[in-house]
């Protein structure tokens, strides 16, 4: 197993000066040196070709006794040193202080092809960082973050990859719901792979601990190694950088609106720099089209991560990524102004997109996009099922799309909003006649933006009873259906459904805790 090492993290920031691995505060460092913990009986359960194939490994190299120690941390890869991130963050609104990689160890970084790759095993033993926590992850949390980690770069959504995933053969202790009913579940590690990981919340620490010399070199090294185009570090580079990451920022925000993804810990320290999803933990699809829904057991009360809440959320969060940045620009009127940029940019950018989601040219229809989405709460529409079954309308007898809202409502009285869709439908039908588009054009460039699978949280839960069970085959299944979201796959047809009756309330299919 040959791989082209191209550390840059570990060589340009300082690093912590302690060595030994136990949990503290660590200061004037960037990142902590640290060594994963060797794990009982690892065994291969899934690795992705394609990112097998981008980091510059071969599909002989992954079945290789050295790739399963490498990736379940046994053995280090000659020449390495693994480290884990030190950074901050505000956690549900409040400064939490020092968070850092807590589970997370970063092994190496690869350069394949002209692309840059840092790799991270996600479970692998105690950092500095880890708190009062053991630094291990279980097979549930793991499957579910391998799976959506590969299924939303597939649906086009920015977001960091995941290599493989391994058990360690160890059993790991877990408190699923945080009440008490704490259980010993199968120890596993997700191997992790993104340009970097460098969040919000690595420039935050820095500022907070006045630590600005620390705080220009951690600017210097992520503008030099991910923004080269913006020049030599000076005032208005760190302006353009800053405005940058707010653009990558709101257009991830506008793609996990486009396929109804809500992400459930936006913490700061869960944002990336690069404009990337990153922490795959109590995630979910909306199914019933609600605003207000959180997949976060800990967020159920304040709901302040909720699906119609994101986009305001990352402009919180970028206004403290502002604040962090502020010392190395020492002017506030140009972080404001990039800031008030973003929250007009919003509604048209969401109108936008749902409009090419209704296959409209105009992105004018404002107000009927309201209604649409109204109408749409109202009616306990499935999301998913509903946009990817607008290909089947016709606006020459707009009313015989009724049958498919039926098919994709969950409401038991959706009889009485067929006023209201009756007249919704046939504006919709008069719009379309008015745009004059073709319908095959218009249906097939819908069908680009409208997935027909995703990976809902049922689905995701029948890949872990199945594993726990010691049958990977549904998570190998659904691996592949979520390469290619965007096609009819007719011999997958049972999972384009709405959720079924018995994952309305089962745990790990509705709301799902950090631990998840």
């Amino acid at each position: 197993m040959k791989l082209n090492l191209n550390d840059t993290f570990n060589k340009a920031l300082p690093a912590d000066s302690v060595t030994e691995n136990y949990v503290r505060q660590v200061p004037n460092a960037c990142f902590s040196r640290v060594t994963p913990k060797i794990p009982g009986k690892p065994s291969l359960v899934h690795y992705s070709p394609q990112m097998l194939k981008a980091v510059g490994l071969t599909e002989t190299d992954a079945n290789s006794e050295e790739f399963l120690k490498v990736f379940s941390g046994a053995e280090i890869y000659p020449a390495t040193e693994p480290f884990a991130m030190c950074y901050g963050g505000h956690q549900f609104g409040h400064w939490a202080g020092q968070l850092g990689d807590g589970r997370a160890i970063n092994l190496f970084e690869v350069n394949h092809n002209n692309q840059q790759w840092a790799l991270q095993l996600k479970g692998a033993g105690k950092t500095p960082y880890s708190r009062g926590a053991d630094g291990l992850a279980v097979l549930r949390s793991s499957i579910r973050e391998y799976l959506c980690s590969e299924a939303m770069f597939h649906l086009g959504v920015p977001t960091t990859r995941a290599l493989s995933l391994v058990l360690t053969g160890d059993a790991v202790l877990r408190d699923m719901f945080y009440n008490g009913n704490a259980e010993y579940e199968k120890g596993a590690i997700v191997c992790r792979v993104a340009p970097s990981f460098v969040r919000f919340g690595n420039f935050q620490i820095l500022t907070v601990r006045q630590d600005l010399e620390n705080l220009k070199k951690l600017a210097d090294y992520t503008i030099g190694n991910f923004y080269p185009h913006l020049g030599e570090p000076n005032k208005e580079s760190y302006i353009e950088f800053f405005r940058e990451i707010t653009e990558r920022t709101l257009d991830l925000m506008i793609h996990w609106e486009r396929v109804g993804f809500v992400h459930g810990v936006m913490n700061t320290d869960n944002m990336s720099i690069l404009g990337l999803t990153i922490d795959y933990g109590p995630y979910g699809w909306l199914e019933n089209y609600d605003p207000n829904w959180t997949p976060n057991t800990t967020d159920a009360g304040q709901r302040r991560y909720r699906y119609g809440n994101q986009a305001s959320i990352g402009l919180w969060n970028l206004l403290q990524l502002g604040n962090a940045f502020y010392p190395l620009i020492e002017d506030a009127a140009p972080l404001e102004e990039i800031l008030d940029k973003y929250q007009t940019s919003y509604l048209p950018k969401h109108i936008r997109m749902m409009s090419d989601k209704l296959g409209l040219k105009n992105a004018g229809e404002t107000d009927f996009i309201a209604e649409l989405e109204n109408l749409l709460y109202q009616s306990e529409m499935d999301m998913t099922l509903f946009f990817r079954r607008l290909d089947q309308f016709d606006e020459n007898n707009p009313n015989e799309f009724w049958t498919k809202l039926e098919e994709s409502s969950y409401s038991a009285t959706l009889e009485k909003f067929k006023p209201q869709w009756t007249d919704f439908l046939k504006n919709y039908a008069e719009i379309l006649v008015a745009e004059t588009s073709e319908k095959t054009k218009r249906t097939a460039a819908m069908n680009l933006v409208n997935p027909k699978y995703v990976l809902r949280n049922y689905m995701a839960q029948l890949a872990i009873d199945a594993a726990d069970e010691g049958d990977y085959s549904v998570v190998d299944e659904l691996f592949k259906l979520l390469l290619k979201p965007y096609d009819e796959q007719p011999e997958s047809e049972k999972w384009f459904a709405k959720r079924p009756d018995w994952a309305k309330e089962k745990a790990g299919c509705s709301m799902l805790s950090c631990s998840s």
